[in-house]
């Protein structure tokens, strides 16, 4: 059966946080098609590719993305159409070259991934694969490999209004089956809701589906995860640890060149020490995002003083470019990379990422965004390519629990 496109169309749909995206459908000329919702970030990097938005005040805020569905609907439809979707990669190419630009500035990085997505997946559909199965062809890997997931539980930074600096306290059950480490994860958050109700605090959560309460400070809130992982029955460090997203360039003073953290300036060094403390006192075995994305000697010498200790992630720093992971591996700025499809805005370069990571030894953590949808793609990207982590937010908000059924559907085959 012939694999040629037959047809694209986008729509304007919203995201988690009522906000526009796009939802995009790709139909082949065999019949199968594919559907994909393209995630939005709220914590982002300078360097990430182009969420194209209308920025007008007539429509959502200037949020609208009218003008990334034209470009799916009209440019790059013309120029598809007939096109062989059974190669990705040559798929991927002609929307990059078409678009023209260093960051897809001009068609927009979610138009060109909502197409990049779909039509793999309609691909998966015309070999009667798993999308996780042809996700493994593209990557070339050997086997699968389920995720340990980055559990979200605390929310602060860009992600609430908590009054924390850092952005994501997380959970991160030991490895074991799927399941299990999901449902260790739901048995912690629910006990960790009642330990802050019963301490007085908010129960409400942030964009991740994570508590957000108003805590003096970062020590506060490990502390209180520290309490929610014991009173559920379990052993911190030994059968749960813990993980930061810092974003640390959230809280850096350009112009002061500190990181202001609870109204006092720190240097890159005096924020080594503070994590250097932080991973003594607690079992704390991954941090990311701990400097500015701009600050590459913090990372370099964070890296070099506890990178066999701890998983040190570049986020901001690396966003997802293939181009930027390699100044990192070759400058040994972090030992692994978070990896969000739409920071770079293609199936291909996302998998060329990871496999880059791979070879360099580098771990890899395919992620969500604080703007999902129940769009399921990343849980067949981490299994698929054997990432080997996931963050995929809370134990709450379906956008986020819709991850974590579609691991456990995985695990069951069902």
């Amino acid at each position: 059966m012939s694999a040629k496109i037959k047809a694209l169309k986008a729509i304007e749909v919203l995201d988690s946080r009522g906000n526009p995206t796009l939802k995009v459908k790709v139909i082949l000329e065999n019949g199968n098609y594919g559907v994909a919702t393209v995630p939005s970030g709220a914590s982002t990097g300078v360097l990430e590719a182009v969420e194209l938005r209308d920025n007008d005040d007539k429509r959502y805020l200037g949020k609208g993305v009218s003008k990334a569905v034209d470009n799916v609907n009209g440019i790059l439809s013309a120029e598809l159409i007939g096109f062989d979707a059974a190669d990705q990669k040559a798929l991927d190419n002609k929307m990059i070259e078409q678009d023209g630009t260093e960051n897809k500035g001009s068609l927009g990085a979610n138009a060109i991934l909502g197409v990049s997505l779909a039509a793999a997946k309609a691909m998966a559909w015309t070999k009667e694969v798993q999308f996780y199965e042809y996700i493994k062809e593209l990557a070339g890997n050997s086997d699968y490999k389920f995720p340990r997931p980055m559990m979200n539980i605390i929310n602060g930074g860009e992600h609430a209004d908590s009054g924390l600096e850092f952005q994501e306290f997380m959970i991160m059950p030991k490895e074991m089956d799927m399941g299990e480490m999901i449902r260790v994860g739901a048995e912690i958050f629910h006990t960790l809701k009642k330990v802050l109700g019963d301490r007085g605090e908010s129960i409400g959560v942030g964009d991740e589906g994570g508590f957000a309460p108003k805590l003096n400070k970062n020590d506060e809130a490990l502390d209180v995860i520290m309490e929610a992982i014991e009173k559920a029955g379990y052993n911190p460090g030994d059968e749960v640890e813990i993980a930061l997203d810092v974003a640390a360039t959230s809280f850096y003073d350009k112009d002061k060149k500190a990181y202001i953290v609870k109204d006092k300036a720190l240097s890159s060094d005096e924020m080594l020490a503070y994590y250097e403390e932080l991973v003594s006192k607690y079992p704390i075995v991954s941090i990311e995002d701990p400097f500015d994305e701009n600050d590459w000697d913090g990372f370099i010498n964070m890296t070099a003083k506890l990178g066999d200790k701890i998983q040190i992630v570049g986020d901001d720093l690396f966003v997802t470019n293939p181009k930027i992971l390699k100044r990192g591996i070759d400058e040994k700025a972090a030992n692994a990379v978070l990896v969000k499809l739409n920071q770079i805005g293609s199936l291909t370069e996302t998998i060329e990422t990871i496999n880059m990571a791979k070879k360099a030894g580098f771990n890899n953590i395919v992620s969500h965004r604080s703007g999902e949808t129940c769009d399921t793609t990343i849980a067949d990207l981490a299994y698929g390519t054997a990432a080997g982590q996931i963050k995929t937010g809370s134990l709450s908000r379906s956008e986020r629990i819709s991850k974590y059924n579609r691991l456990i559907e995985i695990e069951q085959g069902f």
